[in-house]
């Protein structure tokens, strides 16, 4: 008898969602969390205040990341909702990513990969052939990430005081998920 283990990556589904609903909120607040106090610990050494987090939220909407605006996808590991990503439309053949983000307890199961493979497949349904995407240069996990998948490092398109690193990828090719 043979036993098929699944691997990580297998337990991973990724599809549209709805940016409003209540599992889309929580996990964009849990990336608004992380990141921002990833850059006030480096910055100030402590993590954000409560009000701080608050204040940063509601400076930072995503409900552009809807039709037909944008696009949104919800990862689920074993069921659970555990990452997303967003797409904003830029102009008729660019979308911004945005908003990528793996929980801590999953992350190395391959969910990143099947996020950006989901992003391809969203931007294409969009009409773009391009996605591109400013970060900084802190988040090292997410700038290797993209590399991994295909982005390359371009000219600045944005300005920002996060804007720091900027990315691009063609997407009229189909991704492969597994890279």
């Amino acid at each position: 008898m043979t036993i098929t283990v699944p691997r990580p990556a297998d337990r991973w589904d990724v599809s549209p969602a709805d940016v409003g609903s209540e599992e889309a909120q929580a996990l964009l607040r849990d990336y608004y969390i992380d990141v921002a106090n990833r850059y006030y610990r480096l910055h100030l050494g402590r993590d954000g205040t409560p009000e701080e987090i608050e204040s940063g939220l509601a400076g930072s909407p995503s409900d552009d990341l809807a039709a037909p605006t944008g696009a949104f996808v919800l990862g689920r590991y074993d069921g659970a909702a555990q990452a997303c990503a967003g797409l904003r439309v830029r102009d008729a053949r660019t979308v911004e990513l945005t908003r990528v983000f793996v929980r801590h307890a999953v992350r190395g199961t391959g969910g990143g990969g099947r996020l950006l493979a989901a992003v391809d497949e969203a931007a294409r349904s969009l009409g773009a052939g391009r996605i591109v995407l400013d970060t900084r240069l802190d988040l090292v996990e997410a700038r290797a990430l993209y590399s991994r998948h295909g982005y390359a490092e371009i000219s600045a398109y944005s300005t920002g005081p996060y804007a720091q690193i900027w990315y691009g990828k063609d997407v009229t090719a189909p991704a492969h998920a597994d890279r």
